[in-house]
C-alpha cells in the first residue's frame, strides 16, 4: 500500500499540522513555567531578575535552534511533487525521533524529584516561548500558501 493514500490531505493541511504540533505544546510548557514562576517568585522575589535572565537566554538559543526547523520543513512540505500526501508526512522519520526524544525528555524530568522548581521556572516558560514562537511561524506560512 502506497504510504501517501493512508489519510491523505493538501500540502496547505500539512503545514496546519506542524502549527498545532509546536503552538500546543508551545503553550502548555509556556503555563507550566510560568506557574512555576510565580511560585519561585512567591517565596523568593529576590531570584526574579535571574529567573527573566534565564528566560531570555533560553527562547534565544531555542529559538534559533527552532528557526532552522521552521525553514527545513516547510520548504520540504511546500516542495513536495505530489498534492496531496500523507497526514503524517508532516515531519520526516528525524523529525519523529526528535519529537520523541524531546516528551520522553520533558515528561522525565517531571518526574526527577531532584530537579528544583527554579529549573523549571526558567528553562520551562523559554522553552514554551521558543515553541510557540515556532508554531506561529508556521502559521505565518500556512496563511502565504493559502
Amino acid at each position: 500500500m502506497n504510504a501517501d493514500r493512508f489519510l491523505p490531505v493538501n500540502r496547505e493541511h500539512l503545514l496546519l499540522m506542524q502549527v498545532l504540533c509546536w503552538l500546543g505544546p508551545g503553550i502548555k510548557i509556556l503555563v507550566t513555567g510560568i506557574q512555576a514562576m510565580l511560585q519561585v517568585a512567591a517565596t523568593h522575589p529576590e531570584r526574579v531578575w535571574w529567573l527573566c535572565l534565564t528566560v531570555t537566554a533560553v527562547v534565544i538559543s531555542f529559538s534559533l535552534m527552532f528557526n532552522n526547523f521552521v525553514k527545513r520543513y516547510t520548504a520540504r512540505i511546500l516542495n513536495f511533487p505530489e498534492r496531496k500526501k500523507s497526514l503524517f508526512a508532516f515531519f520526516d522519520a528525524h523529525g519523529y525521533i526528535l519529537i520523541f526524544f524531546m516528551m520522553g525528555l520533558g515528561i522525565s524530568l517531571k518526574f526527577i524529584p531532584c530537579i528544583p522548581l527554579e529549573f523549571f521556572a526558567g528553562f520551562y516558560p523559554g522553552l514554551g516561548a521558543a515553541l510557540s514562537i515556532a508554531g506561529l511561524r508556521f502559521f505565518i506560512a500556512w496563511c502565504k500558501v493559502l
